[in-house]
């Protein structure tokens, strides 16, 4: 497993220009490769015998031509143009198997960033050193420990940060504490609700401070384009944008710590978000809480300690589902939160109920892949060193 690390940089003013004019040649390198690529594709439709473009060749090309062309590329890493057409050779294949998009030109300001192959860079505690430059201040140590991959530098609200790719694959954490399975209903109100009753409110960083990002948003739209005020309302505006991503990643990161070391089997629903936000009255509370980035962060922590993050089909009925005789009602509206069961005249809590189905699908999921007779539904998620037959049993006694 690839495990990045982004830590903040503390370069000088000198330090500072060589970072943006590397980041700049890695721009310009991307931009040039893609309107080459464009250039040399149509030449090929128009006669088929000539080689259709791929990013080595243009890495050929590039470094054919950079010292008579653009000899200030040779200021800063070689790096920065090499690995930026890599990374435009990626997009181009991602878009080939129809994962992406076609690729797009890359802007000042808001792809100002390059990369650098683990050859080309240092990190001695908390410096690391970076080719024509020398060693440069980072604001903390790595926190993990492994083979080192890449770093890339890039700049976010008018800072600079590092981002340390690096492989742990020998480094395992301790193991996921006896706590059961826990099923994990997500929602508006409250970010998630345990199976166990807990209910976790998310940051909701966008809904306090949207005030102050109305004001300074207004500001921006008063300022005249092109002068340095408007320069500073940007700046302004964009560490606030920062801050709130900051805030969301943080809440995020403290919850699934929290699940995936207190439980070994997760329950998670399938939720199709991009079809929730096409709800206007909802639509802003669910980006801000990030339900995705919840869910990505479940997995790869769950595999670290040898656990497993069960993905539950979106169209089972886990609202209206009784979880202790099965009853399924057949409307059950959004507004209504509580609700009693006419089979067994149970009362119900709508988000606890639906978690506690999770929990038992999950359960049971995970007997089938151990081997017995479930439900057999896909583990989206599991580690190599997954829990036995018999940790299973202990897990659902325990529930």
């Amino acid at each position: 497993m690839i495990l990045a690390h982004r830590i903040r940089l503390d370069p000088n003013k000198v330090q500072a220009t060589y970072l943006a004019r590397a980041a700049g040649t890695a721009r310009f390198a991307y931009n040039w490769a893609l309107a080459e690529w464009g250039r040399q594709f149509q030449a090929c439709k128009l006669n088929p015998a000539l080689p259709k473009p791929n990013e080595a060749a243009l890495r050929r090309q590039l470094n054919a031509i950079k010292r008579t062309q653009f000899p200030w590329m040779l200021d800063v890493t070689k790096n920065a143009p090499q690995m930026a057409i890599m990374q435009l050779g990626r997009a181009f294949q991602n878009f080939f198997e129809k994962r992406a998009r076609y690729p797009k030109f890359r802007r000042k300001g808001a792809n100002d960033r390059f990369t650098l192959t683990n050859d080309q860079f240092q990190v001695d505690g908390k410096r690391i050193r970076i080719p024509k430059l020398g060693w440069l201040r980072m604001r903390e140590s790595l926190r993990y420990t492994g083979r080192i991959v890449s770093a890339t530098v890039s700049r976010t609200a008018g800072h600079w940060y590092a981002s340390v790719s690096i492989d742990i694959s020998n480094a395992q954490l301790p193991p996921a504490e006896n706590q059961g399975a826990v099923g994990i209903d997500l929602g508006v109100t409250h970010l998630a609700t345990l199976s166990t009753g807990e209910k976790i409110a998310g940051p909701k960083a966008l809904r306090t401070l949207l005030d102050r990002l109305r004001r300074l948003s207004r500001a921006l739209s008063r300022k005249v384009k092109g002068s340095c005020n408007r320069k500073k309302a940007r700046a302004r505006l964009a560490r606030l944008h920062a801050r709130i991503a900051n805030v969301r990643a943080n809440g995020l990161h403290q919850l699934s710590a929290s699940i995936t070391r207190r439980f070994h089997v997760i329950g998670i629903e399938d939720l199709h978000v991009k079809g929730m936000l096409g709800n206007r009255c909802l639509s802003r509370a669910i980006a801000d809480m990030g339900f995705a980035e919840l869910r990505r962060q479940l997995v790869y922590k769950a595999q670290r300690r040898g656990g497993r993050v069960v993905v539950i089909d979106r169209w089972y009925p886990s609202s209206k589902t009784c979880s202790c005789c099965g009853y399924k009602l057949e409307v059950l509206s959004l507004d209504v939160r509580q609700w009693t069961c006419p089979g067994c005249a149970t009362h119900h809590d709508r988000d606890v109920n639906a978690a506690f189905n999770l929990r038992n699908m999950a359960v049971s999921s995970t007997v089938s892949a151990c081997g017995g007779e479930g439900a057999g539904l896909v583990l989206h998620a599991q580690s190599e060193t997954g829990p036995c037959e018999a940790g299973i049993q202990r897990k659902i006694n325990d529930v």
